[in-house]
């Protein structure tokens, strides 16, 4: 009885966290969603409409080619630094893991800085060719936003698994006989799958509902945090507003979801 009333107090402050701030706002957002002229057609609207529609599935492509992009990067990244020391290592994964202090409107100015009209690359371009070369505010410059501080976040939690990967595994797949290809297909990328699905699956998230990047970038991409936002306060459509952000919500959950199921499957099956 006494182990019950301690498991209890243990769960209370999670419990009143859960309710407060998770439950209660999705009931609201629910009925919120639900009270506009169009009531439950606020979602079926997402899917028929073309403005929606389009903003979703730009979203979504662009969440995954920077989830794709940033476990490229950051998986070769890991394995680089996990069993190397070199001088200067520590201020190398500082510097990498630097963008981490930075708000999303920060890393957009730095994209301006560098994509912009008066940035680095258009100055460089208009000096070469006579042409700005501009791409800051396209869904390019989003991409690269995304990549910038997507990376770090995902480095770190794949670095921590390379760093725990038995070397002698690695040792023994050569001696067998295997090349390089064979030693990352069926030792290293095993190992770090679940790292992989983790950090995977925080970048896709972090990338559908990144809203200060988007805020200070996305000018001629129309993303669903930015279509959410003029829903709400220019178009003043409450209901709009919270359908987006409940369709929204669905979907980084469902990634969440089958991404800690694989992680589970395959940290139980290596």
């Amino acid at each position: 009885m006494r182990s019950l009333r301690f498991d209890i107090l243990l769960l209370l402050p999670l419990a009143i966290f859960a309710l407060a701030f998770l439950a209660l706002p999705i009931v609201h957002l629910a009925f919120a969603a639900t009270s506009g002229e169009r009531g439950f057609g606020a979602f079926l609207a997402i899917v028929l409409e073309p403005r929606y529609r389009e903003s979703l599935v730009a979203t979504l492509l662009l969440a995954l080619v920077t989830t794709a992009a940033t476990l490229i990067v950051a998986t070769i990244a890991a394995q680089t630094l996990a069993n190397r020391r070199f001088a200067g290592r520590g201020l190398f994964l500082s510097m990498m893991t630097f963008p981490l202090a930075f708000p999303g409107v920060v890393v957009g100015f730095l994209i301006i800085l560098f994509g912009g009209r008066l940035g680095l690359v258009g100055s460089v371009s208009r000096a070469l060719t006579g042409s700005n070369l501009v791409f800051a505010y396209s869904i390019v410059g989003l991409f690269l936003g995304y990549l910038y501080f997507s990376v770090p976040r995902v480095l770190l939690t794949i670095l921590a698994a390379a760093e725990k990967l038995d070397p002698a595994l690695v040792e023994a797949a050569r001696s067998l006989g295997a090349g390089p290809v064979a030693i990352q297909r069926d030792v290293v990328l095993p190992a770090l799958f679940p790292a992989m699905y983790a950090g995977g699956a925080l970048c896709f998230a972090t990338a559908m509902g990144a809203f200060g990047t988007a805020f200070t970038l996305a000018t001629r991409v129309d993303v669903v945090p930015m279509l959410i936002y003029t829903e709400f306060t220019l178009a003043t459509n409450a209901a709009m507003a919270a359908a987006l952000s409940i369709m929204l919500g669905l979907f980084t959950w469902a990634a969440l979801a089958v991404a800690r199921t694989r992680a589970l499957r395959d940290a139980t099956s290596f």
